[in-house]
């Protein structure tokens, strides 16, 4: 880095705000973060590299963070992997074990771990202007990195070729690595090959399709059997949006199709766009087929989301960064900025006869159980809120619901409560419509910008009449996964310090509720 960058840090706020900090979410101790990078499993440990400005709180000077975990919930932050400097920024990318020692950075024995990031070209360099793609290898376990003096390795003279996802492909047209990368503003995902890491080869395209309004980001493309069959396999092409996702701004869809070593196909039940909604020249049409589209979250904080590398048994698990570019730079905090969101599992699995991601968020199996001042399941709610468990401060709470919304209009729950009642975010499922809303309005500080109070809902169908909710809060989020990971809206919001109260009501009848619990995770 330039010696003007170890100047102060006048953006970075004077107070700070610990209580809005998360304890199972990842933030960076005192500096900003957005996308992911590098997710990769090696030798016990979850390594999560992100874009990470080392001297502020708000985006610039792109650099790769670092921290790792035993078990994806509790990390440690280490020193700045990948550090920018006077010719380049470190942008988004991948890292694999490069178990063959096919590029040569390490040996069969002892491979090397492979970083393939962005480099964003600063003027003067001989690439001035450009994005182009990156090696840097460890042979240390991730904890230092060097780059590679032969960089770039692969350029399109572009200013908008980035985010690289690299796997290695094994199938009937041979073993090879795989690049996964977009032209961003073309809205297009483009694939390349290579033996050895250094050397790429063009192999097709994909894009325009379904939501195109903003540049396409961070791409990922892995198989995953259907329904636990591995004779049944397919592949699942990720694609973040940025801006016009279905809940506004930043968001990321999938697709579903095949993948035969050169070219991506999408299954017809993935393509409500096949040209891409900017084709439609009606806008309430292009809307209704944006909720068409296949979305990793229909809340407003969940983008980047991309998977680990290397992970045993074939788990397949991302992360994604909790937050929208909308409002990014304003969030409240300090003096970090930005969290990611949990860990989440994924699992394709035939959903009402179409292919769908589902799930799992990556939790303790220990957790603190809290007896909430209610009855023991079943029991039935109506024209009286039931009072759950407070949140505690500085952990993070897990409630598990089954209900039956029955003869009642409405099911809700109020969340993050104030004692007068004038802030919650409120979680609604209403019956007539179908839908399940967040509602964070009234979450608490909403006016630190014009985009932040919000209203999110997605179409989420009832299971034999049951509406199942597994909702985590962690100070400043609310993730909930509904109907066993189906559908999954992802929120932030900021409570003021004693709105801490949960609530249960419905309206218009009598709902039943057949299971109920609280746990809490330091």
């Amino acid at each position: 880095m330039s010696s003007s960058l170890d100047a102060a840090r006048p953006e970075t706020a004077p107070d700070v705000t610990p209580r809005f900090r998360p304890a199972i979410h990842f933030t960076a101790s005192d500096t900003w973060l957005n996308d992911p990078n590098g997710l990769v499993f090696h030798d016990g440990f979850y390594h999560l590299f992100f874009q990470n400005n080392p001297y502020g709180n708000v985006w610039g000077n792109m650099s790769w963070g670092h921290a790792t975990s035993p078990d994806l919930i509790h990390w440690t932050e280490h020193p700045v992997a990948i550090a920018g400097d006077e010719v380049e920024d470190i942008f988004s990318g991948s890292v694999v074990v490069d178990h063959g020692n096919t590029s040569g950075f390490g040996t069969v024995d002892s491979p090397a771990l492979v970083a393939v990031y962005t480099s964003a070209f600063k003027a003067g360099s001989p690439y001035g202007g450009t994005q182009a793609q990156s090696l840097a290898y460890s042979t240390d376990g991730g904890m230092t990195w060097l780059k590679y003096d032969e960089n770039p390795v692969l350029t399109r003279n572009s200013a908008h070729f980035r985010d690289p996802k690299v796997f290695r492909y094994e199938g009937a047209g041979g073993s090879f690595w795989v690049m996964v990368a977009v032209e961003a503003q073309h809205q297009k995902v483009v694939l390349y090959r290579s033996q050895d890491l250094k050397s790429w080869d063009f192999l097709s395209d994909f894009g325009p399709a379904n939501a195109d309004a903003g540049e396409w980001e961070c791409p990922d493309l892995f198989p995953l059997e259907v329904d636990g069959d591995p004779d049944n396999t397919k592949w699942v092409l990720i694609v973040n949006v940025n801006p016009g996702a279905v809940a506004g701004g930043s968001g990321g869809q999938y697709f579903v199709g095949d993948f035969d070593g050169v070219r991506f196909v999408p299954d017809a039940g993935s393509l409500a766009a096949p040209a891409g909604l900017s084709s439609f020249p009606d806008k309430d049409a292009a809307q209704a087929a944006l909720q068409q589209c296949l979305w990793l979250d229909w809340g407003r904080d969940c983008y980047a989301s991309v998977s680990f590398s290397n992970v045993p048994a074939n788990r397949r698990i991302t992360i994604g960064w909790m937050n929208n570019w909308d409002y990014a730079n304003q969030l409240p905090t300090a003096p970090w900025r930005s969290s990611m969101t949990l860990a989440r599992e994924l699992r394709l699995s035939s959903v009402n006869g179409s292919l769908q991601l589902i799930q799992h968020p990556v939790l303790p199996d220990q957790r603190v159980e809290v007896s909430p001042a209610v009855s023991p399941a079943p029991f039935n709610v109506g024209g009286t809120a039931l009072r759950l468990a407070d949140a505690v401060p500085g952990t993070a709470q897990v409630i598990e619901a089954e209900i039956v919304p029955g003869s009642a209009e409405r099911v809700e729950f109020s969340l993050l409560g104030s004692t007068d009642g004038s802030q919650r975010t409120v979680l609604g499922y209403n019956t007539g419509s179908g839908r399940l809303t967040l509602d964070r309005r009234q979450s608490g500080d909403t006016q630190f910008h014009g985009k932040f109070a919000s209203v999110e809902s997605a179409p989420t169908a009832l299971e034999d009449g049951i509406l199942k909710l597994l909702i985590v809060l962690d100070q400043c989020s609310v993730e909930v996964f509904a109907q066993d990971g189906k559908v999954v809206l992802t929120d932030l919001v900021f409570p003021e310090a004693n709105s801490l109260q949960n609530w249960l009501s419905a309206e218009g009848g009598i709902a039943t509720v057949r299971k109920l619990a609280v746990s809490s995770i330091a």
